[in-house]
This record gives C-alpha cells, sequence and structure tokens, in this order.
C-alpha cells in the first residue's frame, strides 16, 4: 500500500496533522503504537490532569469556600476510585473523538510500532508485521519523562505523571521533585484532596521558564494552600524503604535535606522519543539533546520526512506541535504557512491558573531592549472579588518607544482563557494602547488585562 502522507504517532501534533493533510485532498496513513489515539496529551497528560485538577477544585471549594458563599453542607467525603474513573471516562470519550475524525476525515489507521526500513518505505510491528511505502513522512512520536540513573523508579512509590494520574489512594505526603508545570499541577491535585505536598526544585523560582513574577505569585498562593518548598536544592538519591520514600538533597547552603513521604513524583521535564524508529540509521540527525534536527519548514536531513512536536526544538506543548502539524500538511501541499514561536503561550492549570505569552522581563532585560511594564492585581477587579478569586495579577510588557505589547503575563482565575487576548494582540503588532482603549465587558476578569495596558501607559489603570 502507497500513501502520499504517513503520520507516525497519534497526540496532537499528528493526528492534527493527518487531518489537515487529508482536507487537502492527500491519501493519508496513521500509525499509533497504543491502543488508544491521542498521545500523551490526550491519555495520560493534558486532558486527564485537568480532569482530576477540576475534581479536586470542586472538593477544596466545597470544604474551604462554600460557607463563606453561604452554603452550609455537610464536609463532603472523597471517593478516589470514582474520581480517577470519572478521568477515564473523560479520556474515553476524548480518544473515541480522535477515531471519529480519522474515519470522517478516510485515514487510514494502524496499530503498531513503526519504524523505517528506507525514507519511503515503512516497517509496522503490530499484531502482525506490515510494510507500507509513503511518498512523505511526519515523525511526531512525542517524550517521556526524564528518567535519572540514581533514582529507583518503582513506578509504585517513585512515580511519573503516567502513574500519579493512576494511584489507588490520595497520598499523605507527596514528594514533588521538580517545580515546573506538571509537578504543581499534580500537587495540586492531591492538596487539594489533603495531601501534604513538599516541592524540590534545583532553580531559585518554581516555573522558571515563565516570567518571574508568575513564580513568586504562585510559590505564595500555594503556601497558603499547605505545599512546602525547596528551592535551589540538588536532588542526591531517592530510595523506597518499604511504604516510605526517602529522599536526600543538599540545599543552597550545602547542607543535606532529607524528606519523607509515601510518594514520590518525579517530574523534572521530558525527553523526546525517538527509540526504535531507525531513523538515524536512514540518514536522520539527532542533536546533543536528542531532539530531531530540521530546517526552517520542517524537513529533517532526509529528504520528504519532516518532524514536529516533542521531538524537535521548542516547548513541549499541545498546542504547539498542533500548529506544526498544520504547517507541514500545508508546506508540502503548497502553501505558505507560518508559525511565529514567540507567541505560542504557555499556562499552568494550577488555581490560580498561569497563563504566559511573548518575552519575560528577565529576557528583555538580557537583551537590553527598552521596555515599559504594567500590572494590575485581580483583587482591584469587581468580577474576581464575587467570586472570591482574589489572588494574583496581569503584567504587561510593552516597548518603551513604540508601546508595541511585547509580552502578557497573568496568574488569576480563567488565565488559562484570558491569555488568548494577549496572543491577538501580538500577532496584529498592537500596542498596549490599542488595548486600553477597547471596551471590555463589566464585570470580567479580562478587564484585569485593560486595566495592566493602561498601567503600562503612563501608569494610569483606573481602578487602583
Amino acid at each position: 500500500m502507497t500513501y502520499d502522507l504517513t503520520v507516525i504517532g497519534s497526540g496532537p501534533g499528528g493526528y492534527i496533522a493527518a487531518i489537515r493533510a487529508a482536507q487537502l485532498g492527500m491519501k493519508v496513513a496513521l500509525i499509533e503504537k497504543y491502543n488508544t489515539l491521542g498521545g500523551t496529551c490526550l491519555n495520560v497528560g493534558c486532558i486527564p490532569s485537568k480532569a482530576l485538577l477540576d475534581s479536586s477544585e470542586l472538593y477544596h471549594q466545597a470544604v474551604h469556600r462554600f460557607a463563606d458563599h453561604g452554603l452550609e453542607v455537610e464536609t463532603p467525603k472523597i471517593d478516589f476510585g470514582k474520581m480517577i474513573a470519572r478521568k477515564g471516562e473523560v479520556v474515553k470519550q476524548t480518544t473515541d473523538g480522535i477515531g471519529f475524525l480519522m474515519k470522517k476525515n478516510k485515514i487510514e489507521v494502524y496499530q503498531g510500532f513503526g519504524s523505517f526500513v528506507d525514507k519511503n518505505t515503512i516497517k509496522i510491528d503490530g499484531e502482525e508485521s506490515k510494510v507500507i511505502n509513503s511518498k512523505k513522512t511526519i515523525i511526531a512520536t512525542g517524550s517521556k519523562p526524564v528518567m535519572l540513573p540514581f533514582i529507583e523508579f518503582d513506578k509504585k512509590r517513585v512515580i511519573t505523571s503516567t502513574e500519579a494520574l493512576e494511584l489507588k489512594e490520595i497520598p499523605k505526603h507527596l514528594i514533588v521533585i521538580g517545580g515546573g508545570v506538571i509537578g504543581l499541577e499534580l500537587g495540586s491535585v492531591y492538596a487539594r484532596l489533603g495531601a501534604e505536598v513538599t516541592v524540590v526544585e534545583y532553580a531559585d523560582s518554581l516555573i522558571p521558564t515563565m516570567d518571574v513574577a508568575m513564580g513568586k505569585e504562585m510559590q505564595r498562593v500555594l503556601k497558603k494552600e499547605g505545599f512546602k518548598f525547596n528551592l535551589k536544592t540538588k536532588v542526591e538519591s531517592v530510595k523506597v524503604e518499604g511504604e516510605e520514600v526517602v529522599v536526600k538533597a543538599t540545599d543552597k547552603k550545602g547542607k543535606e535535606v532529607e524528606i519523607k513521604g509515601d510518594y514520590c513524583l518525579v517530574s523534572i521535564g521530558r525527553r523526546p522519543y525517538t527509540d526504535k524508529l531507525n531513523f538515524e540509521e536512514i540518514g536522520g540527525k539527532l542533536d546533543a539533546k536528542g531532539r530531531i534536527e530540521v530546517n526552517e519548514n520542517l524537513e529533517t536531513a532526509v529528504e520528504g520526512i519532516y518532524a514536529i512536536g516533542d521531538v524537535i526544538k521548542g516547548a513541549m506543548l499541545a498546542h504547539k506541535a498542533e500548529e506544526e502539524g498544520v504547517f507541514v500538511a500545508e508546506h508540502i501541499n503548497g502553501q505558505k504557512p507560518h508559525i511565529n514561536y514567540k507567541l505560542i503561550p504557555g499556562v499552568v492549570y494550577t488555581w490560580p491558573e498561569v497563563a504566559s505569552v511573548g518575552y519575560t522581563e528577565q529576557e528583555l532585560k538580557e537583551s537590553k531592549r527598552a521596555y515599559k511594564a504594567g500590572s494590575f492585581p485581580f483583587r482591584a477587579s469587581g468580577r474576581a472579588r464575587a467570586s472570591m478569586d482574589i489572588d494574583g495579577l496581569v503584567k504587561v510588557l510593552a516597548d518603551k518607544e513604540t508601546d508595541e505589547i511585547l509580552g502578557m503575563h497573568i496568574i488569576g482565575p480563567r488565565a488559562a482563557d484570558m491569555i488568548s487576548e494577549g496572543v491577538v494582540a501580538m500577532e496584529y503588532r498592537a500596542s498596549a494602547e490599542d488595548i486600553s482603549r477597547m471596551s471590555h465587558a463589566h464585570p470580567t476578569y479580562s478587564e484585569a488585562i485593560k486595566e495592566a495596558c493602561l498601567a503600562a501607559t503612563g501608569d494610569r489603570a483606573l481602578n487602583m
């Protein structure tokens, strides 16, 4: 069987690439090694973690906020098994939806492990081996959690994000190694359900890839919820002793720290997954970090083979992979797509949420670019006070001379949804003045964006 395009990997990048190529008239095959489509994001990442985050937030609200709203209820009980089962049903509905989209777009799905025989021949090892031919191929095989050699991963007590979504009980004390997105999100799930949570982070701030102000505010808020933080701390060993996990580390002063808990989540990052793909053997090249090298059109060193998503450089984000999938499908069909990587937003789905797009203040300082900053706290927002979500702020960075918005950073209620205003503004190279002149519905959380833009243009916020 010969295809115009074969996509290896059915995560957000892969299945979106397959759909767009099919829309453009190509005969498309999709290869997935697991039994369900959707990759890490839909099966053991973005979707299931959000399901548990929402369930745990509802419980937390019932326990800690309902009384303040004048709602008197008996203390709710947690049916953790049911919570996990609901998460599983959300995942199933979503992955089934991908299967429907494949049929709708006449994309042929192969279940098995895809590897290259040569640049136009792909072997699929599943229940039975098959070989297909493809004029062009997209590698969208994603990433796997980073494993440190000195850590004993038993996947029972010392776990990755995958196991953290399938626990049989709520931890008494969850130790989280890594203060990035995954660690804080899953730590939040269990903290809200009553677990003690201790975060160990090598950097000097949380979510170190985002603006420092976001990490500082996040730390302040999570401390109120009972989180404990060990920043600038290097993990030396993680060992399982019966039903206890012992983490030994060195703090910023060189002093040894020992932390004991019943579970330890290791979330120090992810690595590109190109194992057994046989890509290098046919001429493909990887960089020092194991990422597939691509040119400006996302084509690899092997003509006709492209790579997208977590296996190439850039942020490991589902929506980044989707944009790249569409980009490649359109490029190979003669269109002229573009991606502005600086305008792909990043989000942390804790509560409050954190969302960021564009340059951080640190980046602007390092590049010696003249800028001005404006911020507005949600504490001054009428909508936020009405919902009792007053933690956080909006921070806007603009060029000092032209007033063009260079970055937008939000920590607060519904930040994940609001960041799109910053993306749109920056795609059209809007100024802070432009946004400050646009009417924002009252009362809404997004008014804080307008106020932050006013603050960035002459310190003229109206409600503070």
